[in-house]
């Protein structure tokens, strides 16, 4: 086995000698620090002494920043691993997916994220000892997820108030940590600012709408929609999109809104439109707008046009001898 701890010196004269085939049977962990200094009830250096004690041969690198998260997760496939992890948030997550889709290689995740709805999704545990211990005795899972102008997403993409709510939650969490209490307040603090609703021309699978809108989120993930009790998870289930588009109410109309997901109560057609489909194209007319994918936010140009990629993406998730707990 051979584990690179902290720093960013990731090169080691161990690697580099070793041919790239004694590496197909091998792992490589993509760890990113900045998700939390530990690991569910372990610490990372915790966390790492389990995945060493793995029977196959292990790699650790930490990442320190997200271009260097993209960047570990080339390496790791042009070295030939066979099984690539992502230990970190559902932004880690999909930015080492976004690397490794479609090629021949196996994806572990280790959850440390606020909400992790990838990974309990898929019933891969929550708590580090468990989410190791998949990667020994799961098995390769094919996954649909989306892309948005050729961006990957797992859970979610949208345009509006949803990215000004990262702008919040950044500032939140520097000042009061990482929690999804403080996730929660994030919203209730950006809708109370938001002023710009979108004026957008929707085209699902060929049909054409017209809405004004503070909010276009379109969902990939059919367990986040199961959490807030949302129509649209079995279409997801059956690889189409939900999108859903919130009414122009206003600032207070919004925080009603907000206040009904967090209870559970709102429902597509009362509250919420919803519409399902394949292939989504959102035009607002602006050369260039801010764009949130699974927790992380990002500028991309006008038109947005959503796409389903269909089992492409082999994510080891436990078996029924192996899962989690009820």
């Amino acid at each position: 086995m051979v584990t690179q701890g902290h720093g960013m010196n990731f090169q080691t004269a161990e690697i580099a000698a070793s041919p790239s085939a004694s590496k197909s049977d091998a792992i490589c962990v993509i760890v990113n620090p900045g998700s939390g200094r530990r690991a569910g009830e372990l610490s990372l250096d915790e966390m790492e002494e389990r995945l060493t004690a793995l029977p196959r041969r292990v790699t650790i690198r930490h990442a320190g920043s997200g271009s260097d998260i993209t960047r570990l997760a080339q390496q790791a496939l042009d070295e030939g691993y066979g099984t690539i992890v992502a230990a970190g948030g559902d932004g880690t997550i999909c930015a080492v997916a976004s690397v490794i889709i479609g090629k021949p290689v196996t994806f572990g995740v280790i959850p440390m994220g606020t909400f992790n709805f990838f990974a309990r999704g898929l019933g891969i545990p929550e708590e580090v000892e468990g989410a190791v211990r998949n990667l020994a005795t799961g098995t390769p899972t094919p996954v649909t997820v989306g892309e948005v102008n050729g961006a990957l997403f797992l859970n979610n993409a949208s345009l509006g108030a949803y990215p000004a709510i990262l702008d919040q939650r950044e500032g939140i969490y520097k000042r009061w940590g990482r929690s999804r209490m403080a996730a929660y307040y994030s919203v209730l603090t950006a809708l109370i600012n938001f002023r710009h609703p979108l004026r957008m021309r929707i085209i699902v699978d060929g049909r054409e709408l017209r809405r004004k809108s503070p909010l276009a989120f379109v969902a990939m993930s059919a367990f986040q929609l199961d959490i807030y009790q949302l129509d649209g998870a079995d279409a997801v289930r059956n690889g189409e999109f939900a999108l859903y588009v919130a009414p122009d109410a206003g600032r207070l109309g919004l925080l009603k809104q907000a206040v009904l997901l967090a209870w559970r109560r709102m429902r597509p057609g009362r509250d919420v439109e919803l519409v399902t489909g394949k292939e989504i194209i959102i035009d607002t007319n602006r050369k260039k707008r801010l764009v949130a994918r699974d927790g992380e936010k990002e500028t991309m140009s006008d038109p947005f046009r959503f796409t389903v990629r269909s089992d492409e993406l082999h994510v080891l998730a436990p078996t029924k001898d192996h899962s989690p707990a009820s």
